[in-house]
């Protein structure tokens, strides 16, 4: 009897020691870093498992994400002389495209035509003029404005098996507005093809959430008020979210933007015109099912301004929004569809 229950004690403290490992190897790990000229923020359930005990970094990450950032960066960069979007640009013709490149080239083409033009990321030439490109800010006028929009336009380039058919050699493609979004939905099916469900991926502001934090509690995001210099992200806050199994994009321009002669730029260009755009949006939050849609028509919204983003909004299955626009008085209004009210945790 006393040597059963000595072999019984001894079953339980194994099962208690693997149950409080178990627990601790469950905690949520954090992985920094940066990446297409900003930083990244990664959160996810470590998916430890109590019967393997020999690597105890197995489920540890960083380096597995950093090369799959690097080889983005590789195809999509145009900050990188070496990448595929740079050889495109500077008509290399031995350059041929990788699947990253085709996906992002794709679905610009579709957003494009659901946007009537607005998003397009031929915008290089004259994003390059206004110095928001990786070449200096030229001595922009009306003239050479002019001379650059014949460049302008996704019915100018097109994918043809592994090349980029371009009507003109001065085409050059830019995919900063589309680029985080879809390394957000990368990074987050690498975690999905580990079978982890439990995570958060931030880059740059571009979120992706699935599952719950710790705790079983849902994500919290911040959306934070457009005021110019408001350079900190998460110090003075609009709105939080709850947001799972989603993904989210913000753009705005209160913190990019070039000032000259007094005169502030922001950093949206509208490709119709080929200038900055000037309207009294200040900011655009899309919620939709994958990271690089929200990217994308939140950078188009910012083009398009309020009005016609809406009707965008009220025709396109799959999108939520909060639009913060200034009023003839100045002061912040919103406007947001009432999937978006349901993710509201607290405005502030």
């Amino acid at each position: 009897m006393r040597k059963r229950l000595f072999v019984w004690s001894f079953i339980l403290i194994v099962v208690f020691g693997f149950v409080f490992l178990s627990h601790k190897r469950n905690a949520y790990i954090v992985l920094d870093g940066f990446t297409q000229g900003t930083s990244y923020h990664i959160i996810y359930k470590n998916k430890f498992s109590p019967f393997n005990l020999v690597n105890k970094n197995k489920y540890y990450y960083k380096s597995e994400i950093d090369a799959l950032l690097a080889e983005i960066d590789r195809s999509l960069s145009i900050y990188q002389p070496g990448s595929i979007i740079s050889g495109i640009n500077r008509n290399d013709t031995t350059v041929r495209t990788d699947d990253h490149f085709k996906k992002v080239f794709r679905r610009a083409k579709e957003i494009s035509e659901k946007t009537n033009g607005f998003f397009d990321i031929t915008v290089g030439p004259v994003v390059n003029a206004w110095g928001f490109g990786p070449e200096r800010k030229a001595d922009v006028d009306s003239a050479l404005i002019d001379s650059l929009l014949q460049f302008i336009g996704m019915d100018k380039a097109e994918l043809e098996g592994d090349k980029v058919i371009k009507q003109k050699p001065g085409i050059k493609l830019d995919v900063n507005a589309i680029a985080q979004g879809y390394t957000v939905d990368v990074i987050s099916g690498f975690f999905e093809n580990k079978e982890i469900f439990n995570y958060l991926v931030e880059i740059g502001g571009e979120v992706r959430t699935r599952g719950t934090k710790a705790k079983d509690e849902s994500w919290k995001i911040g959306v934070d008020k457009p005021y110019d210099y408001n350079f900190i992200p998460g110090r003075d806050l609009q709105v939080i979210l709850s947001l799972s199994n989603r993904s989210l994009a913000t753009s705005g321009n209160y913190r990019k933007f070039i000032e000259e002669d007094g005169i502030k730029y922001s950093h949206s260009i509208n490709p119709k015109t080929g200038y900055p755009v000037r309207n009294n949006l200040l900011s655009v939050t899309v919620v939709a099912e994958d990271c690089m849609t929200a990217d994308a028509y939140a950078t188009a919204f910012m083009v398009m301004g309020l009005e016609e983003s809406r009707k965008i909004v009220l025709t396109e299955k799959g999108l939520e929004v909060y639009f913060i626009y200034s009023d003839k008085k100045g002061e912040f209004q919103t406007y947001h569809t009432l999937g978006f009210d349901r993710l509201i945790e607290e405005e502030l």
